[in-house]
């Protein structure tokens, strides 16, 4: 996940609207929800953090794209030297562990 994207199901102001009826604790809703691609990362939800151009990839397609690229080709050819039944093992574990809370 490049590292200035956030990813959830619900925006945040819709959240904040559902659970206090107003929009504006919409940071106290983006914080529970946890959407940065750092929460996921330590949540277990996403395998990488891309690095992105000074600025951002906005500002930078092109840079943002070259590296995209690198960190892909790299993770594939990680995975090219794992079984496959071992894949579809470890994405499964991974899935079933998604919800769980650890304390």
């Amino acid at each position: 996940m490049m590292e200035n994207a956030w990813y959830s199901v619900i925006a945040p102001e819709s959240c904040s609207s559902i659970l206090w009826r107003s929009h504006e604790k919409k940071e106290e809703a983006a914080e529970a929800l946890k959407l940065t691609a750092q929460d996921l990362l330590k949540l277990g939800v996403i395998d990488r953090v891309v690095p992105e151009p000074l600025g951002g990839a906005h500002r930078d397609p092109d840079g943002a794209a070259r590296v995209l690229k690198e960190v892909l080709s790299e993770e594939l050819r990680q995975l090219e030297e794992v079984p496959p039944e071992e894949l579809v093992k470890k994405r499964r574990e991974k899935f079933y562990r998604m919800g769980i809370w650890e304390e």
